[in-house]
């Protein structure tokens, strides 16, 4: 059916119905390059537009961007391998850009990945070959709470995007630009025609690694070579980088009030919880919430890129969050994603770093607790060792398929934390009952709290009446 599809679609656009053939070796000839850019960017089976297709709503377009120039491109990657292509992003002839290489199984999605504050610092391959059939959204639509309609966060959060085979002709009722033009808005690059299977099969057989990705300023120029060193981000604080810098808040009519620790937090978490009518308050990475003058009735630890080491300062303050509790009826955690990555430290678990990490739709999780499985969405590459018991504490889920964990819970008190992604927003959605089981806590433990606790008395306002010499009367008012 495919196959099928691309015949068609080529034969109707007028590009050969035959594609050339890559050389063997990992970095293609000049004369396939010249190819490449002769039939630039294939267009797939979205060219001719369906006129069933509903119209678009009104929304105001972005500042009017032409279509990138196909220049040659490379992605160099640390351990000597190259692998050449053409750009369909932004032209970033004058600069490279470096980060860590990291792949994704996601089938759809690639906006929502894109805009996930995880791959802060990354270079993301995309194993799904065909990419921006379906066009980029409006980034200036706003769902009922004021949050981005189909987007993770504000920007473009990749460093740049490696795909094996880019539709220039995008087709959908909502789509206002295509991947290029929204990756050139940004500033980030993009490359076509790569063989996306081989550096998937590099990074599984030898782990992940940094690479760097240079634009040729023209189409006769020759490619830039690998630096002499590269950044790697992990060194960075990239939380610090993705979390919000002033505290804002969501929903504010709702019943309960989650404080949400901002890692690098995806906009379809506090979606979750306002559309189950909490109130949310999203405060920076590095913020006390026992300090506050407010009393949170739950705490939410979000998602995050970069290495968990550098999070000891949140990694306190959660342990300041349970410390505070003891004697009072506690206040409900959890954590997702990096999220299970500060409450396990703080638990006393340790972390390590995965070899090239899980990222995708489609990882099978058991639920140690039931021993049911359900298929997550991930977007991590570190992990909690739970090789050590620590007491108190148990493992919550585990990954079917590598062994590795998956989140963490206290036997007795309302802490847990997965690793996965619960509001999957590109799917799967079979974890988004963990937001209900978190929320229904939340409620019983404040419920709790009121019948249990004495509520607050204001102490009398005094002022002191001289008296005898030496002496003070204290007069209540």
């Amino acid at each position: 059916m495919f196959l099928h599809s691309f015949t068609r679609a080529t034969v109707r656009s007028g590009l050969p119905t035959q594609l050339p053939k890559a050389p063997s070796t990992l970095i293609p000839s000049s004369t396939f390059i010249k190819t490449l850019l002769d039939i630039k960017c294939r267009s797939l089976a979205t060219i001719v537009a369906d006129a069933r297709t509903p119209n678009r709503p009104d929304v105001p377009p972005p500042k009017s961007i032409a279509e990138p120039p196909t220049l040659p491109a490379v992605l160099h990657l640390a351990t000597g391998y190259s692998f050449t292509g053409v750009s369909f992003g932004a032209p970033i002839s004058d600069r490279k850009v470096s980060g860590e290489v990291v792949f994704t199984t996601s089938l759809v999605g690639y906006t929502e990945s894109m805009t996930d504050p995880s791959y802060c610092g990354q270079i993301l391959v995309f194993a799904q070959p065909l990419i921006g059939n379906y066009g980029v959204p409006s980034d200036a639509e706003r769902d009922p709470f004021g949050l981005s309609k189909y987007f993770e966060s504000n920007r473009i959060q990749v460093r740049a995007i490696i795909v094996n085979d880019y539709a220039a002709k995008h087709s959908h009722w909502a789509a206002i630009e295509s991947l290029g033009q929204w990756c050139a808005r940004y500033g980030v690059p993009a490359i076509s025609g790569v063989d996306t299977r081989a550096i998937v099969s590099l990074l599984r057989s030898r782990g992940s690694t940094l690479g760097e990705v240079a634009v040729a300023p023209s189409a006769s120029a020759p490619l830039p070579a690998l630096s002499d060193s590269i950044e790697n981000p992990n060194l960075k604080n990239l939380c610090a980088v993705a979390s919000t810098k002033e505290a804002y808040t969501i929903n504010p009519q709702g019943d309960v009030h989650i404080a949400l620790i901002d890692c690098g937090v995806k906009q379809n978490i506090i979606k979750c919880l306002a559309k189950r009518g909490a109130k949310v308050t999203v405060v920076p990475w590095d913020h006390d919430v026992t300090k506050d003058n407010v009393k949170y009735d739950g705490v939410l630890l979000s998602n995050g890129p970069g290495d968990p080491s550098h999070m000891s300062k949140t990694v306190a303050n959660v342990k300041a969050i349970m410390y505070k509790d003891i004697g009072h009826i506690p206040t409900p955690i959890f954590g997702i994603c990096m999220g299970n990555q500060i409450l396990g430290m703080a638990a006393g678990y340790k972390t390590y770093k995965m070899p090239f990490g899980n990222r995708g739709h489609n990882q099978p999780c058991i639920d140690l607790t039931t021993k049911k499985c359900v298929i997550t969405s991930q977007n991590h590459g570190y992990a909690i060792d739970d090789s050590v018991d620590v007491p108190g504490w148990m493992p919550y889920f585990r990954n079917a398929n590598d062994g590795s964990n998956e989140g963490v819970r206290h036997q007795l008190l309302p802490y847990s934390s997965v690793q996965f992604h619960p509001e999957a927003c590109g799917g799967p959605l079979d974890t988004d009952y963990l937001f209900d089981n978190f929320l229904n806590e939340v409620r019983a433990f404040k419920r709790e709290r009121k019948r249990v606790e004495p509520v607050a008395q204001e102490k009398p306002k005094t002022r002191y009446i001289p008296g005898l010499p030496g002496v003070r009367n204290i007069v209540e008012f």
